[in-house]
């Protein structure tokens, strides 16, 4: 018996969690600094920060998507992947 019921959705969004942690590792080692910048929320944030608020507000999304109308969470998806392409173009 396992500790953790591990599926392919389970192992993807752990790929891309560590894919994106990996792709900004890289992204410090060549332009270290973080890329520093004020964005529409008036806050100076880093690529991690924007990774950060990325990651905590899609999961917010989707559980909002969950609780208010249930599976499948395709809509809660698309909302969370305008909301990552915001962070990380205006945050």
């Amino acid at each position: 018996m396992s500790w953790m019921a591990w599926t392919w959705p389970t192992a993807l969004f752990f790929i891309g969690i560590f894919s994106a942690m990996g792709v900004l590792t890289v992204l410090e080692l060549r332009h270290p600094g973080g890329d520093e910048r004020r964005g529409a929320l008036g806050l100076v944030t880093t690529r991690g920060d924007r990774l950060f608020m990325t990651i905590l507000g899609s999961i917010y999304i989707l559980l909002a998507g969950l609780g208010l109308f249930g599976m499948p969470l395709w809509g809660p998806l698309a909302v969370a992947f305008a909301w990552a392409i915001f962070c990380f173009w205006k945050v």
